[in-house]
């Protein structure tokens, strides 16, 4: 698989991305699931078929680019083809002396969002959830830890990494809209239905008093590139936990709305953890 992902590699982004779109297709037309979990999200989201249909392809485009992002020669920039927006949220945020989080969802070139910020403010910690199989592991880590970016799993050593980095007024980088694992997460309201969501970012933020800034990667047309958008902070009012998460939810909807036509719909994000279905007043209070 290795040699596979070397020889896609070198391959023009225009040539990935119109190798992923029919991929995307492909897997629309092989999997009546993956159909009926798009339409739903969708539909959950208040938005029209049509507004969301392009994330098909999308979603096969999100894979072919793997190879391209991860087996980039060393020493070679990823910022040659991105546009930056709101660099400006950044520095203030630096400024403050406590860290920041970046945090984004499954939308856009998700992968290529931590690389381009290491490369911006490095170094940065990024938290993953390690691949089931032992290559793609291998390769994840292989690809994904750079001088600039160190990637560690979603355990209680990495979640020690991230307080350690923010002191040094670092940041981490994290997907705030994936399922957490049992126990780790907080019923939250996510386009109007109670979500499993994971407190991590939201706790990190209140104990060190980093700055929580929003982050999105938009994959450009005709494989011209991608566009890195910072959004404004999101400003935390208090100390309860599930307030924050469901700010962070709120910022998380406001970019997914931003680019419907990236996000990844298949993506079971109301999934319910072994043990953990809310009961009728943990849906009302994440409503």
């Amino acid at each position: 698989m290795r040699l596979l992902f070397r020889f896609f590699s070198v391959w023009p982004l225009a040539a990935l991305h119109a190798l992923g779109g029919a991929l995307g297709w492909l897997v629309w037309a092989l999997s009546a699931r993956y159909r009926a979990q798009f339409r739903a999200n969708v539909q959950q989201a208040g938005l029209g078929f049509e507004v969301a249909r392009p994330a098909i392809a999308e979603s096969g485009r999100f894979v072919a680019e793997l190879p391209r992002l991860w087996m980039r020669p060393p020493g070679q920039t990823c910022l040659g083809n991105v546009r930056l927006e709101g660099q400006a949220h950044a520095e203030r945020a630096f400024g403050g002396g406590r860290g920041v989080i970046f945090f984004g969802p499954h939308c856009g070139s998700f992968e290529l969002g931590p690389q381009a910020l290491a490369e911006l403010y490095g170094p940065i910690t990024a938290i993953y959830r390690p691949a089931r199989k032992p290559w793609l592991a291998s390769l994840e880590s292989l690809a994904r830890n750079t001088p600039q970016l160190t990637v560690v799993p979603a355990n209680l050593r990495g979640i020690r990494l991230m307080h350690k980095t923010l002191k040094s007024n670092q940041a981490v980088a994290l997907l705030t809209d994936q399922v957490p694992p049992e126990g780790l997460g907080l019923w939250a309201p996510f386009f109007g239905k109670p979500a499993y969501t994971m407190t991590l970012a939201a706790r990190l933020a209140l104990q060190s008093g980093a700055s929580l800034l929003p982050v999105s990667c938009e994959r450009l047309p005709r494989g011209e590139g991608y566009s890195l958008k910072i959004w404004p902070p999101v400003a935390l009012l208090n100390g309860n936990v599930l307030a924050a998460v469901t700010l962070i939810n709120q910022a998380i909807e406001m970019i997914v709305l931003s680019q419907p036509g990236q996000y990844l719909w298949g993506y079971a994000r109301y999934k319910t953890p072994r043990n953990k279905a809310p009961d009728d007043a943990t849906a009302k209070a994440a409503l």
